[in-house]
């Protein structure tokens, strides 16, 4: 398909991370295993959140929802990419493509508000305690999610309608595991400088904004921290922001790393390390980073669990 100019692609091809059998079949066997913990780890903290009333907080609320987006963060990507590793290369229909380019974007720019709006829950249940129940409210949390989501959305389809009106002549190869913005730009024969620009300047206001929200919040959380005269009091606020800000910097140095940079740059075995690590191993990491060292869940677990064998025995 080099040479001649189509713009009607019926589908691209995606040429995986690896082109050695022996890799492939490593790999399939790693990402397997991740996707299922990832399935596992985030249904169940769904679940346990939604069982005990003791997690009926915003904090726990704003997980949940966190934990349903890697869900199908993970399903957009790691299937397509077992098959590719399985049956590589793997073609993909240019619909396919692209629905998995908006899912894909749609996610990412979801939870990146996402992380902002934990970060502003933690900075009010440590800087204003006492307001805490008003401030955060379910009306004002159930507003976040829904902006959230809006937003992804909305910009999702800003990219995908710049990316998918290009025309594409040089060659229907991605050199990619998944529909990237970058690699799909690479192929088409038109100027894309517009396109680029406007998903530079998209990708770029929503980390600035999102990134400023918990600089912000973190900023004043410290500043209240070190203000506190007890020690006890000191190092329950780090174990309430230490979970999410460990997640928040495995998550931004990943995206930052990838995205915030001229299509120029890209590079196919850096880029894909990358990618691999933000779109199958951060799902699977986000329920082990809030939940293993989280005394709250490990007691709704244990208190589920009990109320379980109770209701099994009563039968």
């Amino acid at each position: 398909m080099n040479g001649n100019k189509n713009t009607n692609l019926s589908n691209f091809i995606l040429m995986g991370l690896t082109e050695s059998e022996d890799n492939q079949l490593a790999l399939f066997g790693l990402f397997l295993l991740i996707y299922i913990i990832t399935v596992l780890g985030n249904t169940g903290m769904v679940l346990l959140i939604r069982l005990d009333p003791h997690l009926h907080t915003p904090m726990y609320f704003f997980l949940s929802h966190l934990s349903f987006l890697d869900l199908n963060y993970s399903t957009v990507f790691t299937p397509k990419t077992l098959e590719n590793l399985v049956n590589s290369p793997t073609y993909i229909s240019f619909v396919g493509c692209f629905t998995q380019l908006y899912f894909f974007v749609a996610l990412v720019v979801t939870e990146c508000f996402f992380l902002s709006s934990m970060a502003y829950d933690r900075y009010v249940a440590i800087c204003n305690p006492l307001h805490y129940p008003v401030v955060m409210s379910k009306t004002l949390c159930h507003s976040l999610i829904t902006v959230s989501y809006i937003l992804g959305f909305i910009e999702a389809l800003v990219v995908v309608l710049f990316t998918s009106t290009l025309d594409f002549c040089k060659s229907n190869v991605i050199h990619h595991f998944f529909c990237d913005t970058t690699p799909i730009l690479i192929l088409s024969c038109t100027d894309t400088h517009d396109a680029q620009i406007t998903i530079f300047i998209l990708s770029g206001c929503t980390l600035l904004v999102s990134l400023a929200t918990i600089s912000v919040s973190y900023m004043f959380i410290l500043i209240t921290i070190l203000k506190m005269k007890s020690t006890s009091g000191k190092k329950k606020a780090f174990s309430i922001c230490g979970s999410h800000f460990l997640g928040v910097t495995v998550f931004y140095s990943t995206t930052l790393f990838t995205y915030l940079k001229p299509s120029k740059s890209y590079s196919v075995g850096k880029d894909q390390i990358a990618s691999v690590f933000y779109t199958i191993v951060i799902p699977m990491l986000n329920p082990l980073i809030y939940s293993l060292r989280n005394k709250e869940v490990k007691q709704a677990l244990i208190r589920v669990m009990q109320n379980g064998a109770r209701a099994n025995h009563l039968r």
